[in-house]
């Protein structure tokens, strides 16, 4: 089992690093080398600007490449409690967003030609207790009346033609989702946009943003200093560097990955048919897909802790065993590949997007960042190049999480707090 993720360990290698010193100034400075600081880099160069993207390790490296491989309508809440959280015409608002950014994500891997194994094979969010059926109802209802009539309710006898498992109660299907090769089409997005004009810097952390005026800062790094006109912070946790304001808004979570060995087509052709990204209803649930060459990517929080070596060997364990558990006919079956990462999430479970202190950033996706992130490149680009003023996400405010500073020391009780959750759900 390698302590790896299979996304980077089998995506090509990214060949058009900038070389050399830094430039001394350029028109935006992006920080963050995955999907948003990318997509934005695309964008930013295709409109003449001049662009430099700073990555403090590879690209692609971090939640870009270390996720479950979906890309999916829908936030982290569900629906219906959405609308009781934002109000109808707000989460409508939202999920247009969600329902966009995956048309836009397939858009681009048609457009740059990227070979990542893109599918558009809809979403079954499961119930995995009786009683959550209910609440699947009532979002299913939700969505039907106000923004999506292409939706199905599975009740418990007939989940089994999507999911063949006794671990489920009925299911949602949202058939505008989707799944691809997450590192092949991040290294895909990066390619194309330094084909485009954006210089790449890996292995360069910023060390130090100075704002000198208006959006102007000075960005410090190992290498040297640019002068930038603009910034656009796209960095996820942000648990690193000089990012006190944002680490007090966005709290690491762990989650973890294992995939199977290539199984037998037929076999996974009677566990999931329709090829579906799955996700199960507890709150310490699990996510699982199929990929191209025929494994199973199961994925769930396994731990309330942070990802490292050791803490993803623990967790590899406790989701094999979920794994044979929920598909009993893989008990056997070789894991080979094993990986956590951090999730950026926020305290209301929703994206925020903006600019503070002369710094623009687009963060906190919460666990439904592959495509949100990957549009929100684009919709921050257009509003720094003043070509768009369009941002689903602005708010008036972002709080901090209060008694947080940086180090999720409450990860733990909130561990035993959503586990009695679902005991008692």
């Amino acid at each position: 089992m390698k302590l790896e993720s299979f996304w980077q360990a089998t995506a090509p290698a990214f060949s058009h690093a900038a070389q050399g010193d830094l430039p001394s100034s350029a028109d935006v400075v992006v920080i963050g080398g995955g999907f948003t600081g990318i997509s934005a880099a695309l964008t930013l160069a295709r409109s003449g600007l001049n662009v430099v993207v700073l990555e403090a390790a590879g690209v692609m490296s971090q939640a870009s490449a270390r996720n479950g491989g979906h890309c999916n309508t829908g936030v982290a809440q569900n629906f219906a409690a959405l609308i009781a959280s934002q109000g109808r015409e707000q989460a409508c608002r939202y999920y247009r967003a969600f329902a966009d950014a995956v048309d836009y994500v397939q858009s681009l891997v048609i457009d740059e030609q990227i070979d990542c194994d893109f599918l558009r094979c809809g979403k079954i969010k499961l119930a995995s207790k009786p009683s959550h059926f209910a609440g699947l109802r009532t979002t299913w209802e939700a969505l039907r009346n106000h923004v999506d009539r292409d939706v199905e309710l599975l009740g418990a006898d007939e989940i089994r033609r999507e999911v063949d498992s006794a671990a489920f109660h009925g299911g949602l299907i949202q058939r505008r989702g989707g799944q691809m090769h997450m590192g092949k089409f991040g290294i895909g997005l990066a390619q194309a946009a330094a084909r485009s004009g954006a210089k790449i810097f890996e292995h360069t952390p910023v060390t130090s943003l100075t704002r000198i005026k208006g959006y102007q800062h000075r960005v410090g790094t190992g290498k040297g200093e640019i002068l930038a006109e603009k910034v656009l912070m796209a960095t996820g946790c942000s648990n690193i560097g000089p990012f006190d304001w944002f680490q007090r808004r966005i709290i690491p979570i762990g989650s973890f990955i294992v995939v199977t060995e290539p199984l037998p087509e037929a076999q996974l052709k009677t566990l999931i048919p329709n090829n579906r990204t799955c996700v199960t209803s507890l709150n310490i649930g699990n996510y699982f897909r199929t990929t191209a060459d025929h494994r199973l990517v199961f994925g769930g929080r396994a731990r309330f802790a942070v990802s490292n070596p050791t803490s993803d060997a623990r967790s590899g364990k406790i989701l094999q065993a979920g794994l044979s558990k929920m598909f009993p006919t893989l008990a056997t079956a070789k894991i080979d590949y094993c990986w956590g990462g951090l999730v950026d999430m926020t305290a209301d479970r929703l994206p925020h997007a903006g600019e503070h202190d002369g710094v623009f950033y687009s963060l906190g996706y919460s666990g439904h960042g592959t495509q949100m992130s990957v549009w929100m490149g684009r919709v921050m680009a257009n509003l720094l190049a003043e070509k768009s003023n369009e941002n689903p996400w602005q708010r008036a405010s972002w709080p901090a999480v209060p008694g947080y500073f940086g180090k999720p020391w409450f990860l733990p009780i909130a561990g035993l707090y959503y586990k009695a959750k679902d005991r008692l759900s």
